[in-house]
């Protein structure tokens, strides 16, 4: 391996948490590289108004506000390639990564690879995103005030979800495909209680109906008892069926709980590999903020410089 291709520290991911890392990284003047994935800036460059990350009164669109996350760290000299990370080895020091075309190695290693929203894969889908299609309340739900929102899903995440949003919608259709839901029974009893939560029982969406501007104005859905369909008039709908982690590249080399997600210790960043830090959605399942994933790219950083120091490297 040559030296050229040697950082101190490698950040695999490129959103709030890996620009982040990047930055403090940077201004401890740690020779750093972060790579930017397939999705350069993460899930905030498919949101489109930003309302609720602080120092933005008046709301920031998505990919400019990751634009200025990835200008702020590239100022403190954070190398930022564009190449999607496939594989790597954390058995031995230095750490190998590889993008399949070259390879790198590194002192030390944060992985900021975020989780990926599970989606329902309807034709047409990826249209709707930012026009009336989400996949997280606490960051979308203010912008359906008064309207009519559908839920989609049965777990813990949809029923809290749709909990949530009754805050803001005048009527919530929670969708299930089943005449039950999976969630625990305290949530279950909180939005059947609801007076503003209506259920859709055995039902799911077969088709996303848009107005004459291309926005959401309803829902085709499908009896999965009898076939039969109805229209549904909402202007927003949540998809509440989960996140995947995105951990496949690691082959299992790192710790991870029962759902995927990277096991740190508590109150820090680090895995059950000295050296390797974990950072944002990739370790986090209860939060997901852009605020809270930036948070913990600050700590990996911070974390990072100092085991370097420790090990004298």
């Amino acid at each position: 391996m040559s030296e050229q291709n040697h950082r101190k520290t490698i950040v695999i991911g490129s959103g709030p948490a890996g620009y982040t890392a990047g930055l403090y990284l940077g201004r401890a003047n740690i020779q750093n590289l972060v790579f930017e994935g397939e999705q350069p800036g993460g899930q905030l460059t498919i949101t489109t108004d930003v309302e609720n990350y602080p120092a933005f009164p008046e709301g920031i669109m998505g990919p400019e506000l990751m634009e200025k996350f990835k200008a702020q760290a590239v100022r403190f000299g954070t190398e930022v390639v564009s190449a999607t990370v496939k594989s790597v080895d954390l058995s031995a020091r230095p750490f190998k990564v590889s993008t399949g075309k070259d390879d790198y190695t590194a002192d030390a290693v944060v992985i900021a690879t975020g989780s990926s929203a599970r989606w329902l894969g309807l034709p047409d889908e990826d249209a709707f995103m930012g026009k009336g299609l989400s996949a997280c309340a606490t960051c979308d739900g203010f912008f359906f005030r008064d309207q009519e929102i559908a839920v989609v899903g049965g777990g813990d995440t949809a029923l809290e979800e749709a909990t949530f949003l009754t805050n803001f919608g005048k009527k919530v259709t929670l969708i299930h495909r089943r005449d039950e839901f999976r969630g625990s029974k305290i949530m279950q009893q909180r939005a059947l209680d609801h007076e503003k939560i209506d259920i859709a029982w055995n039902s799911v969406i077969e088709k996303y109906l848009a107005d004459d501007n291309g926005n959401l104005k309803g829902l085709l859905l499908k009896d999965t008892v009898d076939g039969s369909t109805r229209e549904l008039p909402v202007t927003g709908c949540f998809i509440a069926i989960g996140h995947t982690p995105n951990t496949a590249f690691l082959d299992g080399q790192l710790d991870a709980d029962e759902n995927g997600y990277l096991v740190t210790r508590p109150n820090v960043t680090a895995t059950n590999v000295p050296g390797v830090f974990a950072a944002g959605d990739v370790q986090d399942h209860v939060y997901r903020q852009a605020i809270t994933s930036a948070g913990t790219g600050c700590m990996a950083a911070i974390e990072a410089e100092r085991w370097l120091a420790e090990e004298g490297l």
